[in-house]
């Protein structure tokens, strides 16, 4: 039952959980130097990657190897689009390949799924260092600020980064600086600043400890794998389609036993990208500063916020909260940089990067309307509700109760992967979910980014003319709060 539930996956989790003793091998900075680090996490991704997929870990240099190509014969200028091209096109080969020669309709943890997280940190990195090298500062985000790398990495870097043993397997991304950091030891500086930018001693004695997190971290891996093994047997997604079960139930049964499939399926998710967590902490990878009591925080690298996810009262807050890596890699390298549409381009791109399968373009399709619906109800029904405590909550209950039931039906497809099962599970609600959508964009007004962006500078300087007119001393708290 456990191999059926799991397939492939079960042997790639077993190979992953036997990361956990090379973190004791790998050695402290202090006690070594970066360029035997990096040596080591190379090597020894690359004997995972050949344990686990044999002859087929090869596409990782193949991919690897052909984007460093474009990196240096093809100028900073324009490297970060022909590496995104190069890059995402060998991925989509790959995954045409697995999914039409081989075996079409089994989702499993191929050799494409490492894949997917190599291509993310490759093109992250190609726009980092053309962020870097090609733009100025004052036309970079602070984010961007921050990622931007200013010089070319060596071939071993660049391997180390993208096939470490650490996120070999399950990931997640990370970004370059923040790997290097980790790699040469600098990990741990934010340690020494409050949040008021003052050194503070009380933390600075040793190295914070990950063992409190990476142990807590596997009991969550244990308790979502029980969950998932004992509930996900007794609903099964792919009932929500059987005739028999359509027949037999009235539609209330049908909607409450989607949620409780769908709650039982994310545990899977849950186990695997917590255990991935774990294992980058137990290695020494993952710290981001204290919390207010003084204990090292190990979320810089996590991929999810369990109860964020489970209590998400908007769209919005569960695509935030829910591979959190994956998110910030669509908008760094796609939302944030498309001129028109990028909302419809970021989910564009997500669904070519997750594969061919036609289930995860009816996701994605359907998850664009969901997404312009949420905006538009939280633009102009929100504020109507915060008046009072008690007109508040009804307001969280009533967006849960929605974003959950939206999220069970935009997914259903990402599930059953092909087009007939989830044409037919749309059909069976008579695709109410769509039409309600696509009726609230219609009718409630939302402006568009661009429309914002055009209105921010009058904005700007309408409180700055305020000001200047304005005889007491506010304007400069005005502009704080702008």
């Amino acid at each position: 039952n456990l191999s059926n539930l799991f397939g492939s996956k079960l042997s790639l989790t077993k190979k992953t959980i036997l990361t956990f003793p090379l973190e004791q091998l790998y050695l402290h900075p202090s006690k070594t130097s970066p360029f035997i680090r990096h040596v080591v996490a190379t090597l020894l991704g690359f004997y995972l990657a050949l344990f686990c997929f044999g002859w087929y870990a090869l596409h990782f240099l193949v991919q690897s190897g052909l984007a460093y190509g474009v990196m240096i014969f093809t100028g900073v200028e324009h490297m970060h689009k022909y590496c995104f091209v190069v890059t995402l096109g060998y991925l989509s080969f790959c995954q045409v390949t697995r999914a039409y020669v081989f075996d079409y309709g089994m989702y499993s943890a191929d050799f494409t799924g490492p894949m997917m997280v190599i291509t993310q940190k490759i093109t992250s990195l190609a726009f980092e260092i053309h962020d870097g090298l090609m733009k100025r500062e004052e036309h970079l985000k602070p984010s961007q600020k921050y990622l931007a790398v200013r010089k070319m990495p060596s071939l071993l870097e660049y391997l180390s980064y993208n096939c470490n043993f650490m996120g070999i397997l399950a990931g997640p991304t990370c970004s370059y600086n923040d790997y290097i950091a980790f790699i040469e030891g600098r990990w741990y500086e934010p340690k020494h600043l409050e949040s008021n930018g003052k050194e503070n001693g009380k933390f600075k004695q040793s190295d914070p400890s990950p063992k409190r997190d990476v142990i807590q971290k596997v009991c969550t891996c244990a308790l979502a794998l029980m969950v998932y093994l004992v509930i996900y047997t007794i609903c099964p997604t792919d009932r929500v389609i059987d005739d028999t079960f359509m027949a037999s139930n009235p539609f209330y049964i049908q909607v409450l036993y989607l949620y409780i499939s769908m709650l039982a399926l994310r545990p899977k998710y849950y186990f695997v990208w917590t255990l991935a967590d774990a294992i980058n902490n137990a290695a020494g990878f993952g710290f981001n500063g204290y919390n207010a009591d003084g204990t090292p925080k190990w979320d810089r690298i996590s991929n999810l916020r369990i109860l964020n996810i489970e209590f998400a009262t908007s769209f919005k807050m569960f695509l935030d909260n829910w591979n959190i890596q994956t998110a910030l890699w669509l908008k760094r390298v796609c939302y944030e940089r498309c001129p028109y549409n990028p909302t419809a381009a970021t989910f564009l791109l997500s669904a070519i990067w997750h594969g061919v399968y036609p289930g995860y373009y009816l996701t994605f399709i359907t998850g664009i309307v969901v997404t312009m619906a949420a905006r538009a109800v939280r633009h102009n029904v929100r504020q109507h509700f915060l008046g009072s405590a008690t007109l508040k909550l009804i307001y969280d209950v009533i967006t849960w109760f929605s974003t959950q039931m939206a999220i069970c039906y935009t997914v259903v497809p990402f599930v059953l992967l092909a087009v007939g099962p989830s044409l037919k599970f749309y059909s069976s609600w008579y695709c109410c979910i769509h039409l309600i959508c696509l009726l609230l964009v219609l009718v409630l007004p939302v402006k568009s980014r661009r429309t914002k962006q055009q209105e921010q500078p009058s904005s700007i300087h309408a409180s700055e003319q305020n000001c200047l007119s304005s005889p007491d001393n506010n304007c400069s708290q005005k502009q704080k709060a702008t």
